[in-house]
């Protein structure tokens, strides 16, 4: 059953996409993931948008702690956000968001990938619930 995330997320996805939109106007692409992610840090101090930049998640197997997780941005504590440099999103991506999604018990996960040339065509909105595809 698919889960569709509360308004106050979607407001503050969009609101990231925004950010990632200038970020994206600025620099262009073809930058590695490391500069896109401190120019969106620095975009979500100027627009307000509250963030931890990579946010230590526990990974959990059968009660037991495994590992942990990454994420490039938990915005609100609401939103996972991650990014990618990519000729193009892979099952893979998809199935990271997912993940991590289910470990922070979140319903929405953006995927931006800066590899574009419009950012439009590199936003991939991840929901919990969302199955993931077969290779």
């Amino acid at each position: 059953m698919r889960r569709e995330p509360n308004a106050e997320v979607d407001v503050w996805a969009r609101r990231v996409i925004g950010a990632a939109i200038e970020v994206h106007r600025h620099l262009g692409p073809g930058y590695l993931e490391s500069v896109y992610e401190e120019a969106l840090a620095i975009e979500f101090g100027l627009q307000g948008i509250p963030f931890e930049r990579q946010k230590t998640i526990a990974a959990i197997y059968k009660g037991r702690p495994v590992g942990e997780g990454r994420l490039d941005f938990l915005v609100a504590g609401q939103l996972v956000v991650e990014l990618k440099t990519v000729d193009a999103f892979a099952p893979i991506h998809k199935a990271q968001v997912i993940s991590y999604l289910k470990a922070t018990q979140l319903d929405l996960g953006l995927l931006l990938n800066f590899k574009v040339p419009v950012l439009r065509k590199g936003i991939k909105r991840v929901i919990q619930t969302d199955e993931v595809e077969e290779e």
